[in-house]
């Protein structure tokens, strides 16, 4: 089957200036908030968005990476003789009284967001979490909805979305497979 094209670099460009908009409107500002990104690509996105965030409000925004294979649900399902990559939790503030914004590329079943949750709850006790996306592609097995959407894609269960950012894979795009 063909990949086909969801989005652009460009397409990818707009979602991430409206999101870091929406960000700044629901939260009033900036004052107290984190971005959070969930490794690998989740990171990359939150640089981008604090990057627009900074040009917008003319102030930076703290950034953190976070990861969350230890955090999986699915570890034990897993081949048992593989350990778990781990790559580590880089947050440069307390998240104690913040509000965190977390950022992923795409918002599937929601376990990857209940285990970044989880990691982040360990950290200290947020004022706050909030979501955002750039593909939410449905199928829920978590009760977990994104505050902000770059795109709304829906797919079949059997269907694959594919995001490529420059600074991992050489190229940007969203495809569906």
């Amino acid at each position: 089957m063909r990949m086909k094209e969801i989005l652009d670099e460009q397409a990818i460009r707009r979602a991430l200036t409206r999101i870091a908009h929406e960000i700044i409107e629901r939260n009033k500002g900036i004052q107290d908030c984190v971005l959070v990104g969930i490794k690998t690509r989740g990171v990359y996105l939150a640089e981008r968005l604090a990057e627009r965030i900074e040009k917008i409000e003319g102030e930076k925004i703290a950034v953190g990476e976070i990861d969350i294979t230890l955090y999986r649900d699915d570890l034990s399902h897993k081949r048992q003789d593989a350990e778990p990559e781990v790559h580590g939790t880089d947050i440069s503030v307390k998240v104690s009284d913040k509000k965190v914004i977390l950022i992923d590329d795409v918002l599937f079943t929601g376990r990857t967001v209940r285990a970044a949750l989880d990691a982040i709850v360990d950290l200290g006790r947020p004022a706050q979490i909030q979501l955002a996306v750039l593909i939410d592609r449905g199928h829920r097995e978590l009760p977990i909805r994104p505050d902000y959407v770059g795109k709304n894609v829906p797919t079949a269960k059997s269907e694959v979305i594919e995001v490529k950012l420059n600074e991992v894979d050489k190229e940007e795009a969203v495809r569906l497979n």
